[in-house]
């Protein structure tokens, strides 16, 4: 399984998102708003959850984690860069 692969299942279980699969998650499209509607809540829950997985450290830096949690793409993109 590809890292972005066990985003997409550790997005649906960590926010208990239990009518969607990992494929009907595109990795490009929008996590927050719109695209898969993920709220602030979720962000929070997110960041513990790939904090635990991966180590992930974010910054204090609220456009730069805005960037980061855009897209399943773009968190696995910096995981790869930061592990």
């Amino acid at each position: 399984m590809g890292i972005e692969e066990e985003i997409k299942e550790l997005i649906i279980s960590s926010l208990e998102l239990e009518d969607i699969s990992a494929s009907d998650i595109n990795e490009d499209e929008a996590l927050f708003k719109e695209g898969l509607g993920l709220d602030s809540i979720d962000a929070l829950e997110l960041g513990m959850a790939l904090k635990k997985k991966y180590n992930l450290v974010l910054t204090e830096d609220k456009k730069k984690n805005a960037q980061i949690f855009y897209s399943v793409k773009t968190i696995a993109d910096y995981i790869r860069a930061n592990n």
